[in-house]
């Protein structure tokens, strides 16, 4: 196998922490056990963390909102995006849980055309996409497929038309 300069990193680093912040105010703490900064000429500039990250998101008050876990992550320099996948959870300060196996996150919304599933203290929800913030607090399930508890020990099964 020949390696070119588009298949090495040009810079790697382990056990590192990236706090990300907008107006002097942390939104962010970004963990990870290694990043790989990569120049290519058709993906651009981009970051990849092959071993796992681990995402806490704040408040303005430095209050833990969410925290999202994947196996796998790769951040672009140009879009801002980074893509999570392999195991994604992201977990609410309520409790609530999605899983799903790709998430796109902009630094503002998180967002899936992947199979989903939320599970949260009354009900649990499957779906094909998702779109939320951050904070994992607000949130909109595509093609909703899921038993939903409507009331103590009533149960009703939804599927999208």
């Amino acid at each position: 196998m020949i390696t070119t300069k588009d298949t090495l990193p040009i810079q790697s680093a382990k056990n590192i922490d990236i706090i990300y912040s907008d107006s002097a105010i942390v939104k962010a703490k970004i963990t990870a056990a290694q990043l790989d900064r990569y120049v290519n000429k058709i993906k651009g500039a981009y970051s990849d963390l092959p071993k796992g990250v681990k995402i806490v998101f704040y408040d303005k008050q430095m209050n833990i909102q969410s925290q999202l876990t994947a196996k796998h992550a790769t951040r672009y320099d140009k879009t801002k995006v980074m893509e999570v996948n392999n195991n994604v959870v992201v977990i609410n300060k309520k409790g609530e849980q999605l899983n799903t196996e790709h998430l796109l996150w902009d630094g503002e919304k998180i967002r899936s055309n992947e199979f989903v599933k939320i599970t949260t203290a009354d009900e649990i929800i499957y779906g094909q996409g998702l779109e939320a913030n951050q904070n994992f607090t607000q949130y909109k399930i595509f093609n909703i497929k899921g038993t939903i508890t409507l009331n103590k020990g009533e149960k009703k099964d939804v599927k999208n038309p």
